[in-house]
């Protein structure tokens, strides 16, 4: 019976373009606002659920979880909207505030489950995961496609496995948009050694005219090395190293500016006593944007006078986000983490030489597009799936391709893997020190 009024509410949902918003809740004789459920996969699970008519965000009446007190609490408030469109866009947002929930992007879930005709699971769930404070309270939101077969939606608002916790939720909205436009942009990775240069000058040099010679129409990124100022020269990083901006970054800000197209490429870089490994990052006019201190440093290079970075920056660009990482960084799941955790869609990466099947794993866990550069690693184009799709196979080459930005990576049996992971890691447990025994 129940799917069968569900396939009547849905068959019976106007045409016009969903558009929901929820706030000042009142409860009903139930003790639940008009339209909404509550949900637990067994019964001694279950939290507790309220309304809140004394903290909200707009009008008296919130939507409140109270973990009561049980280690096996998970669940919360659901509600369904009927009419979807399968394969249109929508975007949910809410708002939510807590106390004494340890980890929100664990324990305080908002989630898109979508259903067909028959209230069957269409597709997988969508995490609700991109979040920003707002005072005190939370905001999240997310833009994602019904899939297909799609006819409804359950909103679901759950508090998980957090006994002494309370989540307040508050304005909550869904809505039909637009689809958002391809973000399509063309890259190109520089497959370059140079050798016996003598000087950090001729060794750019070099890069800059395999550039001109492999790389040509538009390019809105163009990606060198590791260590562009060091290679071929036979000289230290000390004896290399230079201030940013400097003879270098000018050099790269004329291709910048000829081209229209950001430049990446990684230096040593010099600041009082402290050398860096640092990957620079110039905008389409030339100027410096931001500058990655290499955080993993292996031991040759610890040995060899170099101080290690200790964050792992996101640059704005007219195109998207992106992140650096160099080299050893590849070997250690973190940077690429944190750089994805930040909203990089792409992660651009100098390397001298390093393990290729770890390079795919960072594109793939944390669904993101990889470019590298490397002397003794591959110089290619890698989508989030860790397919790679331009190879420079030859010293002199370019690795050329046009990646759409806007385009959804998923899993058949998993879904969006980038919202999921989000709200699935498990931040909570502390790593033990590497080397102590417990």
């Amino acid at each position: 019976m129940r799917t069968l009024l569900f396939a009547l509410c849905v068959s019976a949902a106007f045409a016009a373009p969903v558009r929901v918003h929820e706030s000042g809740f009142h409860p009903g004789p139930d003790g639940k606002p008009a339209g909404w459920t509550t949900w637990s996969a067994r019964a001694e699970t279950a939290p507790r659920c309220f309304v809140d008519t004394l903290r909200y965000r707009t009008g008296p009446g919130s939507l409140a979880i109270s973990g009561a007190s049980n280690i096996a609490e998970h669940g919360g408030w659901e509600r369904a909207v009927p009419g979807i469109e399968a394969g249109a866009w929508y975007r949910m947002t809410a708002y939510y505030r807590t106390e004494a929930v340890e980890h929100d992007s664990l324990q305080v879930v908002a989630r898109l489950d979508w259903r067909d005709a028959r209230n069957h699971r269409a597709g997988q769930p969508d995490y609700v995961y991109k979040a920003r404070r707002e005072g005190a309270w939370t905001k999240v939101t997310l833009d994602t496609p019904a899939p297909e077969k799609a006819a409804a939606v359950v909103m679901q608002l759950y508090l998980s496995n957090s006994p002494q916790g309370t989540v307040w939720w508050d304005d909550i909205s869904l809505e039909q948009i637009a689809a958002p436009a391809p973000r399509k942009i063309t890259v190109a990775s520089i497959n370059l050694k140079p050798s016996g240069t003598k000087s950090p000058a001729e060794s750019v040099r070099q890069f800059l005219s395999a550039t001109e010679a492999s790389v040509h129409g538009k390019t809105d990124v163009i990606l060198f090395p590791e260590g562009i100022t060091v290679v071929g020269t036979s000289k230290s990083y000390a004896e290399v190293a230079e201030s940013i901006p400097g003879p270098t970054t000018a050099s790269l800000a004329e291709l910048a500016r000829k081209r229209s197209s950001y430049v990446v490429a990684g230096i040593y870089e010099r600041e009082g006593p402290a050398v860096y490994n640092t990957a620079i990052m110039l905008n389409r006019a030339g100027d410096v944007i931001g500058k990655y201190r290499k955080v993993y440093l292996p031991r040759e290079e610890i040995e060899r006078g170099l101080t290690p970075g200790s964050d792992y920056p996101v640059f704005q660009t007219d195109f998207g986000t992106v992140g650096l990482m160099i080299c050893y960084d590849v070997f250690f799941a973190d940077p690429a983490r944190n750089l994805a955790s930040k909203g990089a869609e792409m992660i651009l990466m100098p390397i001298w030489g390093g393990d290729q099947t770890l390079g795919k794993a960072r594109a793939i866990e944390n669904r993101i597009f990889l470019v590298a550069s490397g002397y003794d690693y591959p110089t290619y184009v890698m989508d989030p799936d860790g397919e790679i799709l331009s190879l420079a196979a030859q010293r002199g080459e370019a690795a050329v391709s046009t990646i759409d930005l806007s385009k959804r990576y998923t899993h058949p049996q998993l879904g969006d893997m980038r919202n999921r992971r989000a709200k699935e890691l498990r931040v909570d447990v502390k790593p033990s020190l590497p080397g102590f025994e417990n």
